[in-house]
């Protein structure tokens, strides 16, 4: 998902940043207005590091947030900012919003993220309006895994099919009250509490057929213990109500983080 994820923000970057320069008769180039903003320049702004290595920080650093999750919401968010003379960003604001919780996660990403090179035009270094989309996708709902009903041919190992499921995996009771009891039972490692260490551990399991939530796994760690207790934390929680798919219940992998807040 973020090899498709680079490709379609390289995209996104590589259209806002490309100069649209008309044939015209050659003039004395003006110098560029101090304080003008661009959208189109004769060599755009760009992150240091490259476009490539941006969009591996932004999907690194992306962290879905619980509310969001909770809500199902998912989505590009197109963040617009200017790229000042210094390579420093200014005037983050979203344009194209999706979910406020994703919109605000969208704007944490930009505003942290490296410096610029900043534009050049007319001989001068310009500031640059530039837009920049993310993606924020829920990974448990782009599809469940489960065997497959079609035909295998004869004398070969069975196969596994990703298939989207007709009704998602979900707990019991309701998401509300699956997150309710990962707090009420969550014990904060003495480690990470002397550490003062907080945020989201990122945990993948797969909820089977009978509800049992199984293959569970940190894909986001925090550390000082605290990846250890969202493991414990899954691995005790109670069953789930499991995906179906054609009437029958079938294997669904999820995503979905285990939260600490001092």
């Amino acid at each position: 998902m973020k090899h498709a994820f680079r490709l379609f923000l390289l995209s996104g970057l590589l259209a806002a940043a490309a100069p649209a320069l008309a044939q015209q008769k050659l003039k004395y180039p003006k110098q560029p207005a101090a304080s003008a903003i661009y959208d189109a320049v004769a060599q755009p702004a760009v992150p240091v590091g490259g476009l490539e290595a941006y969009a591996q920080y932004l999907a690194d650093q992306q962290q879905y947030p619980t509310a969001a999750l909770q809500a199902g919401a998912q989505g590009t968010v197109t963040v617009t900012f200017v790229v000042e003379k210094t390579g420093s960003i200014s005037n983050v604001a979203v344009t194209q919003p999706v979910n406020p919780a994703l919109d605000a996660e969208a704007i944490r990403l930009i505003k942290g993220g490296p410096r610029w090179t900043p534009a050049q035009h007319r001989g001068g270094i310009v500031r640059q309006r530039v837009s920049v989309p993310i993606s924020f996708q829920i990974p448990g709902e782009a599809g469940g895994t489960g065997t497959a009903a079609g035909a295998t041919p004869t004398g070969t190992a069975p196969t596994t099919q990703l298939v989207k499921p007709d009704s998602p995996a979900r707990p019991v009771g309701g998401t509300d009250a699956f997150f309710e009891w990962i707090q009420q039972n969550q014990k904060y490692p003495a480690l990470a509490r002397q550490r003062k260490m907080q945020g989201r551990v990122m945990m993948e399991f797969v909820v089977d057929k009978d509800g049992s939530l199984t293959d569970i796994k940190p894909i986001k760690r925090l550390g000082s213990g605290l990846d250890e207790e969202a493991i414990r934390l899954i691995k005790a929680a109670p069953k789930w109500q499991p995906a179906t798919y054609q009437g029958q219940p079938m294997r669904q992998k999820m995503v979905l983080p285990v939260v600490f807040t001092l």
